[in-house]
């Protein structure tokens, strides 16, 4: 990806100049100033989309988004702690990786809402920060798999609408600030159903109320869409006919030296391949609807006078592959197609155009959120800030020490269908458990019981040649190590310092 982020909050290095103009003006003998009214803090309204890959964020299919990019900054390798949406979106809220919030699944005594209350992960969130900081804070759409109508409201959240299964996209319920609400199908009369607008409607309306109450807001619109099955509105269910999946070298090749799960799957046939385009096609209509929600957010904050004052993050839990490494449409696995996903934010202070280069992940959100806003999380956390890189002049190096890769966990693997939405399609990849380490030079993969990948990027940047057996044995004991180190770290910045080894 490569966008940016462009809000209108005082940058710390705005800041610093102001400071020092001040004093000048305070030298001795000089009037005193008259005193200035404190900058507003800004609003952060975050669009959260569900598996979305960054070949959807086109001018074709999302005209708003990519427009907002030319005004914000786009971070061009951000990446998310598991390709699997409630381990990623836990490391969003919480700001750990999988190790700390030891929410590892979806569903199942590791997954889900469940586990993530039971480890208290819910008292130290986002929501939490920015609440105590004296922001209403509001959370819409999806929030965490197996989230049940009859859980109370989680600490931190002001206002509260949110989805049971809403993938869909009709026929769900939405649990509205305490009262349980169904919606229909498409077919019910003068009534426009289809989730990604409700959720639209209802995001409209909260920033309308909350800018004429003055107080900042923090919003999470988090979107089903364009997550299977991958349902478009009626209006747009007839755009794009023919439409191809856009194929990189990694398309219907087969990995060489690859780990068991990923060894002798079927060849991508033309009939996998239609079945690919379908399915593509109906992912490129369903994100329209995401662009129509992004449009009318930027018209409503114009409109209520708090666009100049707020950022707005727009980001994917995960990606997904779809005929890359010979394998069906799926997750889960540590390969780029799903961890690799779009981080774009517009707001003050951000510089219109920006790719901002240096590594950046799902833990740095909250971190980041709360710098925004002018605070701190309530604990320690994995992550770090991204604003020293998002409020920076072009071409300011990123600070010192700043992270050299990622680290990506993941437990497989996925056993069960029951309310698995998930649960992988036969010859999609469902990889046993692994940690991996995503380097600018390389992708080291080490699995649990046995098991290594390793790709040299510079020679082989579509991950299809596993060089690992070829390594020196001291590379080799280097990577080891320092997936121990990592994995031994518990929420702190330097859990996410991923050191490159040569």
């Amino acid at each position: 990806m490569r966008k940016s982020l462009r809000p209108k909050l005082v940058s710390v290095a705005v800041a610093v100049a102001v400071l020092a103009v001040l004093a000048a003006v305070m030298a001795p003998g000089a009037p005193a100033p008259p005193a200035a009214a404190a900058p507003a803090r800004p609003n952060i309204v975050f669009v959260l989309t569900d598996d979305l890959a960054p070949n959807l964020v086109t001018a074709q299919f999302m005209p708003h988004l990519v427009a907002l990019e030319h005004q914000g900054a786009t971070f061009t390798d951000y990446f998310v702690s598991d390709s699997l949406c409630c381990p990623s979106r836990a490391s969003i809220f919480t700001g750990w990786f999988p190790h700390d919030t030891r929410v590892y699944n979806n569903v199942g005594p590791n997954g889900g809402d469940k586990a993530f209350n039971a480890h208290g992960d819910q008292y130290s969130t986002i929501a939490t920060d920015l609440a105590a900081a004296g922001y209403k804070t509001a959370m819409m759409g999806k929030y965490l798999n197996r989230y049940h109508m009859s859980t109370p409201t989680p600490p931190g959240w002001s206002s509260w609408d949110v989805a049971d299964w809403g993938y869909p996209e009709f026929n769900y319920t939405l649990k509205q600030q305490g009262a349980v609400v169904h919606y229909g199908g498409p077919d019910q009369k003068g009534k426009d159903n289809y989730l990604t607008d409700v959720l639209s409607r209802l995001a409209d309306g909260f920033v309308s109320t909350t800018a004429s109450a003055h107080k900042p807001f923090f919003l999470e619109v988090a979107t089903f869409a364009p997550h299977a099955p991958y349902t478009p509105a009626p209006k747009y269910a007839s755009l794009y006919p023919g439409l191809q999946y856009p194929k990189t070298p990694a398309y219907g090749v087969a990995n060489t030296s690859p780990p068991d799960w990923l060894r002798g799957l079927p060849p991508i046939g033309p009939k996998a391949q239609a079945a690919i385009a379908a399915a593509f096609r109906l992912r490129a209509q369903s994100v329209k609807s995401v662009d129509d929600l992004i449009a009318n957010l930027v018209s409503t904050l114009r409109r209520t006078g708090e666009w100049s004052n707020t950022y707005l993050v727009f980001s994917s839990d995960n990606g997904l592959h779809m005929g890359e490494h010979d394998m069906m449409p799926g997750k889960l696995t540590a390969f780029d197609t799903d961890t690799h996903v779009p981080l774009i934010v517009v707001g003050p202070g951000v510089p219109a155009g920006a790719h901002i280069a240096p590594f950046a992940e799902n833990v740095d959100l909250r971190p980041t959120f709360d710098a925004l806003a002018g605070t701190r999380p309530s604990q320690a956390v994995d992550g770090r800030s991204l604003t020293p890189l998002l409020l920076a002049r072009r071409g300011t190096p990123p600070p010192a020490g700043w992270r050299q890769g990622v680290l990506v966990e993941h437990m497989g693997p996925v056993e069960s269908p029951v309310d698995e939405p998930d649960y992988p399609a036969t010859d999609s990849g469902n990889p046993p458990s692994y940690v991996a380490l995503r380097t600018v030079r390389s992708l080291y993969v080490q699995y649990t019981g046995g098991g290594y990948e390793y790709y040299d990027l510079a020679k082989d940047p579509y991950e299809l040649h596993n060089v690992y057996a070829g390594l020196a044995p001291g590379v080799k004991a280097g990577l080891r190590a320092e997936v121990a180190r990592l994995e031994a770290c518990h929420k702190a910045p330097v859990c996410s310092q991923v050191t490159p080894v040569n």
